[in-house]
């Protein structure tokens, strides 16, 4: 799930029966020094060297590397007739982009697999071909939290696709909402999101989707988890109620499939979800938190500096919330930051050097 426009539905037996739709390749990126260098790099972000981008058009966002930090699997919608967001795989360099998902319903939140020859991501696909219609913002800005997505995994190549969790997805069948899968360094876990039990939850579970366990319990959001690099602690966002009222309106729009992310703090805990703790406390929407490949600090987006909260940039900050840092000075959309395995470079969304708004995929060499 993402901040931007929201991307969630179709029938398993159909994703072995009906075969890939590709899209149409992408224009060869440009290099670097064909790009005006004030459109990828500002002045004071002093930690990126080498800045690339390796996305051209539509929305693209969500990019997170492979294992052998040569690869990135990342949702894309808005352009080539991709109506609703669909995976995409390519190389860090920019090259090599195929899609690996069916092409119908909607799709979020890709991962690779340690052995880097597989994928997990989250679908609509096993509910029905159509795409979920958007959330209905007469309740405000709210994200759509669709009660039929399904975890799948396949191969890097979009081949052989089947239910990871729930096993039991297919047409018609309201699994409820199983998102925002990420895997943790040593390939053992998965962390996802899921309202099974009446709430949106944090969970784990082995990569073959058994012995699930519930990492979270208490009435709110939590979700957009990760790893950090020694697979012993977790950091996610959670949009936690303040009093009785606030619990009220999230029950509410939970009901109808909503939530309301304006408010989101970071959070961290063991990987079992035991000695949790709060991170950022400025009352701002806080995510798409990742550990620094030290495990020390975290980086994060945020829009708690632009006071009608549409500008997000990226921050550090220590574990215990202290030295926050800023990153990214785009004025605009800078998120989804994350460090490659090797820890010597690091991917995110912006809508810098875009035009019309659209979001793009950057990498750069971090600067420690």
């Amino acid at each position: 799930m993402r901040i931007l426009p929201v991307s969630a539905a179709l029938s398993a037996l159909l994703l072995v029966l009906v075969p890939v739709v590709i899209a149409p390749a992408q224009p060869p990126a440009p290099s670097p020094e064909d790009l005006p260098l004030a459109g990828l790099l500002d002045s004071r972000e002093k930690r990126f060297k080498n800045v690339r981008q390796i996305t051209f058009g539509g929305d693209n966002a969500e990019a997170y590397w492979s294992f052998d930090s040569k690869r990135l699997i990342f949702q894309h919608s808005g352009s080539e007739g991709v109506k609703a967001d669909q995976m995409f795989v390519i190389n860090a360099d920019g090259t090599g982009r195929k899609l690996v998902s069916d092409g119908r319903g909607r799709c979020t939140c890709g991962y690779f697999l340690k052995n880097n020859r597989e994928i997990i991501y989250a679908s609509t696909t096993a509910y029905g071909a159509e795409i979920p219609p958007p959330p209905d913002r007469t309740h405000g800005y709210v994200w759509a939290v669709y009660p039929y997505y399904t975890i799948f995994r396949a191969n890097a190549d979009g081949t052989n696709t089947r239910p990871l969790f729930p096993k039991n997805a297919g047409p018609g069948i309201l699994t409820g909402y199983n998102a925002e899968s990420t895997v943790s360094p040593d390939g053992k876990r998965i962390i996802f999101t899921s309202d099974k039990d009446g709430d949106l939850e944090l969970y784990s579970m082995n990569t073959d989707g058994g012995d699930v366990k519930r990492l979270t319990h208490r009435t709110g959001y939590d979700g957009g988890a990760y790893f950090s690099p020694d697979s012993k602690r977790i950091v996610w966002r959670a949009g936690l109620p303040k009093d009785e009222a606030e619990a009220a309106e999230y029950k509410r729009l939970l009901k109808m499939g909503l939530v309301r992310p304006s408010r989101m703090e970071i959070w961290v805990a063991d990987a079992d979800g035991s000695n949790a703790r709060q991170v950022t406390n400025n009352g701002a929407a806080n995510f798409a938190p990742f550990f620094t490949p030290d495990g020390k600090r975290i980086i994060f987006a945020s829009n708690h500096e632009d006071k009608r909260g549409r500008k997000f940039e990226t921050y550090l900050i220590n574990v215990d919330g202290s030295g926050l840092e800023r990153v990214t000075y785009g004025n605009q959309f800078d998120s989804f930051p994350m460090f490659s395995p090797d820890g010597k470079r690091i991917a995110w969304a912006s809508n810098r050097n875009g035009k019309n708004h659209e979001t793009n995929i950057f990498v750069a060499d971090w600067v420690p």
